[in-house]
C-alpha cells in the first residue's frame, strides 16, 4: 500500500531534491506534455551536436524532423509560452535557415509526410517512440551491423589491400561521387576499411532517387546490409572517410625508355668496403638498396664520411634506370619486400654518435635482380623475401 506523506515528509524530500510520489498533480494538458516531450528530444540533439537541428536532404531524417518541429514551436505563440521556461539553450531565439510550412499539431507522422517520407510500411511509423538520436543510432548499429559468418573468405582481401596501400599500389582519396560505390570497391568509413561485396537491384526511393541495397564487409569482421545512399551519407559526413583507389594497372616501370617518357631516377645497389666484422664476414650478401634522382656517382660521393654508407667507401654493383615513377614509393616498396633481411647494425658517425642505417640488407644480388624484374612486370606486390629460403616467396 502506498504511504501517505505528511508535511514533514514533504519537507525532507524537498530538501533532498525529490518530490513525494503523487504529491502534486500535473497541471499540464496532454497537448502541452507532448510539446514538452518533443522539445526535450530537440534539446538532447543540441547537447550532443552543439547546434540546432537543420533542414536539408543530406541531413539525417531525425535531424530534419527535429528542425521542422522546432520551426513549429517557434511559430506558435501557445507553444512558446509552454517551452520558454525550459529553453535553457536559447533555441526559441534562433531563426530557421529555411522556413517551411508546418501542420497545426505536433504529429510525427504529419511532420514526416511534410518531409516527403512515407511512413506506411513500419520502421518510420516507430519514429515517434525514439527518444533521442543517440538511442536511434544505437538501435541502427544493432539492426544493421552483424557478425560476418564467412569473414574468412574476405580476410585475405583486406590483408592484400593493406599491403597494396602500404606499397603505393592503391591510394586514399576523398570520397566524391555515389557512382564510386559499386561491388568490388573499397572505402574507409568510421575508422574501418569497408568492402562492397554485393549490390542488389537498383530501385527508386520515396524521394524519386535511385538506390540499392548493399552487402558491406568491414575489417573488424562485421557486415551491414545498408543502402547505397546510407553509405554515401556516412562517407560525406566522416571527415576521415576515404575512397581506396583501384590498384595501379600495368608494369611499375620499364627499363626501356619510350618517346615522351620522363626520367625519374635510378635504383642502385651498393656493397660496402667497411671492415666492420658483420660486413666483412658477409660482404657478398650485404647490400644497400636505394633510389636516387641524381647520378649514382654523385650520390655516393664522400661515402666514408656518412653513416648511411657505414662510414666507408662503397662499390656500385648494379643500377636500374627508372621512368615515370614515384621514387619515394618505389623505395618504400623495395624496403618492404626485403624488410625481413634488414641488416641490424650500429655505426658511430664522425661525432661519435650512434646511428642505425636502414637501407642495408643481407640478400644475394641475384634475388635483387629477380625483384626488379617482378617490379617491371607488375607482379612484385604479392611477394616478400624469405631469408631462410634466400628467395622471394608469394603470399606472405
Amino acid at each position: 500500500m502506498a504511504k501517505d506523506f505528511t508535511d514533514e515528509d514533504d519537507a525532507i524530500l524537498t530538501a533532498l531534491g525529490a518530490e513525494a510520489e503523487g504529491s502534486k498533480a500535473s497541471s499540464r494538458t496532454p497537448r502541452e506534455e507532448r510539446i514538452i516531450a518533443g522539445f526535450e528530444e530537440i534539446q538532447r540533439f543540441v547537447e550532443q551536436h552543439g547546434r540546432a537541428p537543420q533542414h536539408g536532404e543530406d541531413r539525417d531524417i531525425f535531424e530534419r524532423l527535429y528542425a521542422v518541429r522546432l520551426d513549429q514551436i517557434r511559430a506558435k505563440a501557445d507553444c512558446r509560452v509552454v517551452i520558454e521556461p525550459l529553453d535553457h539553450q536559447g533555441l526559441l531565439a534562433g531563426e530557421s535557415p529555411t522556413p517551411v510550412s508546418v501542420p497545426d499539431e505536433l504529429d510525427d507522422d504529419e511532420l514526416l509526410a511534410q518531409l516527403g517520407v512515407q511512413s506506411e510500411t513500419g520502421g518510420l511509423t516507430e519514429l515517434r517512440h525514439v527518444r533521442s538520436a543517440e538511442e536511434k543510432r544505437a538501435a541502427e548499429e544493432i539492426a544493421n551491423r552483424e557478425q560476418c559468418e564467412d569473414f574468412n573468405r574476405f580476410k585475405p582481401l583486406f590483408e592484400e589491400v593493406q599491403r597494396q596501400i602500404e606499397n603505393g599500389e592503391r591510394q586514399l582519396r576523398p570520397f566524391e561521387l555515389k557512382a564510386e560505390i559499386r561491388p568490388g570497391t573499397w572505402f574507409i568509413v568510421g575508422g574501418l576499411k569497408a568492402y562492397v561485396a554485393e549490390s542488389g537491384e537498383v530501385f527508386t526511393n520515396a524521394q524519386g532517387r535511385t538506390d540499392a541495397r548493399l552487402r558491406v564487409i568491414f575489417d573488424n569482421g562485421t557486415q551491414s546490409n545498408m543502402l547505397m545512399r546510407s553509405l554515401q551519407r556516412a562517407l560525406n559526413k566522416d571527415e576521415a572517410g576515404r575512397r581506396i583507389t583501384d590498384p595501379v594497372a600495368g608494369p611499375l616501370f620499364s627499363s626501356m625508355r619510350s618517346e615522351g617518357d620522363e626520367a625519374s631516377g635510378t635504383i642502385y645497389v651498393l656493397r660496402s668496403k667497411s671492415d666492420h666484422p658483420m660486413v666483412s664476414a658477409n660482404r657478398e650478401l650485404v647490400h644497400k638498396i636505394g633510389v636516387t634522382n641524381m647520378a649514382v656517382e654523385q650520390r655516393i660521393a664522400g661515402a666514408r664520411l656518412q653513416p648511411t654508407f657505414l662510414m666507408a667507401d662503397v662499390e656500385v654493383v648494379a643500377t636500374y634506370e627508372l621512368f615515370n615513377i614515384n621514387r619515394a614509393r618505389l623505395e618504400h616498396l623495395i624496403h618492404r619486400i626485403f624488410g625481413p633481411a634488414r641488416l641490424e647494425i650500429e655505426i658511430k658517425d664522425r661525432f661519435g654518435q650512434p646511428v642505425i642505417p636502414r637501407e642495408w640488407f643481407l640478400v644475394p644480388l641475384f634475388v635483387i635482380d629477380e625483384a626488379v624484374e617482378k617490379i617491371r612486370d607488375g607482379s612484385i606486390f604479392n611477394y616478400i623475401y624469405d631469408p631462410k629460403a634466400a628467395s622471394l616467396v608469394e603470399g606472405m
